[in-house]
């Protein structure tokens, strides 16, 4: 195929899943006069119109980032129940995603789940897609725009309703000056949440943008930001990975803020464990992952279309906190949140 392999070898489970789901219709095709007893079970159908399926999963995700690992962890436990055989791609770029979307066409899979980060960028191929009788479906980024571009399904969070949120639990905790700090320009999601955010807090706040791909860049435009204005009282980062950081940037910059952040990984429930940070919002990327995936497939072998076309399928906002981070922390510990 002309996308790029996922990052990490698929798992064995995902192979033998393929392979064992294969063997079932086989031996279901032979059972039987006519194989009336696979039909009659209810599996028959559906397993015939299943076996070979394929699905690309295209991000905006960038090389190495732990948010991304956990969505295309959710869509390979997906892809090994169903028997699907999963592509992962993915590109920051906007222009290199649009191509990605291209080359999965070409190469005639059975579905597309993608990101709209950039909605711009990818409504000609994923208008391309239609037209090629390929359902798409999206997830994580573009709520506002995956209906008008005709995708089947979403899942992810309302990031609106998620910054509102954040908003609401800063005027809680008592906070005068935040600062969102937005790792990728442009993107609709992020932006979104720092306007739900001001929109509901009554403090001051600002953005920061930084470049997201320079872990160095961003401690050193963080550090300066929170030297020059010694009244900032809390950081918001949009992702963990960037909480992390935030967290060295405030000790080195000799600043009183404290850090909260959307997005979960293991190291932040360490972080939140601590008392290093002070929340997270989990919108649940293995879940996006697994359901985007998993949706394809029932829609391919059984005409099913959550949320009825028509309603997201929402994954978050959930606060992981000090006081319910252990819920989570054996999930985390496994990869899963």
């Amino acid at each position: 195929m002309n996308i790029p392999p996922p990052p990490r070898t698929p798992s064995r489970s995902l192979r033998t899943a393929a392979l064992t789901s294969v063997a079932l219709l086989l031996l279901a095709g032979c059972s039987g006069a006519g194989g009336d007893s696979a039909l009659e079970s209810g599996r028959g159908a559906a397993g015939a119109d299943a076996a070979g399926l394929t699905v690309a999963l295209i991000t905006h995700g960038g090389e190495g980032d732990a948010y991304w690992e956990l969505v295309q962890k959710g869509a390979e436990a997906a892809a090994a129940k169903d028997g699907v055989d999963l592509t992962y791609a993915n590109d920051s770029d906007p222009a290199g995603q649009a191509q990605l979307v291209r080359d999965a066409i070409s190469d005639r899979v059975d579905g597309i789940a993608v990101t709209l980060a950039k909605p711009a960028a990818m409504k000609a191929p994923v208008a391309a897609a239609r037209a090629a009788g390929i359902p798409v479906v999206g997830l994580n980024s573009g709520i506002d725009a995956w209906k008008s571009q005709g995708l089947l399904e979403y899942f992810g969070q309302d990031e609106s309703v998620a910054g509102a949120a954040v908003g609401d639990k800063l005027n809680g905790l008592k906070v005068k000056h935040a600062l969102c700090v937005i790792h990728e320009r442009g993107n609709v999601a992020l932006e979104a949440r720092c306007a739900g955010l001001k929109k509901t807090f009554r403090g001051e706040t600002e953005n920061l943008y930084v470049e997201g791909t320079d872990p160095e860049a961003v401690d050193t435009v963080l550090t300066a930001q929170l030297r020059q204005d010694p009244g900032i009282d809390e950081v918001v980062t949009l992702g963990a990975q960037f909480a992390l950081d935030a967290v060295g940037s405030v000790k080195a910059a000799g600043s009183k803020a404290q850090v909260a952040t959307f997005d979960l990984n293991n190291d932040l429930v360490k972080a939140i464990r601590a008392g290093n940070v002070q929340f997270a919002v989990d919108q649940q990327p293995y879940l996006q992952g697994y359901l985007a995936v998993d949706s394809l497939w029932l829609y391919k072998t059984n005409g099913n279309v959550s949320g009825g076309g028509v309603a997201p399928v929402l994954t978050g906002p959930a606060f992981v906190t000090r006081t319910n981070v252990a819920t989570v922390a054996k999930f985390a510990a496994a990869g899963t949140r």
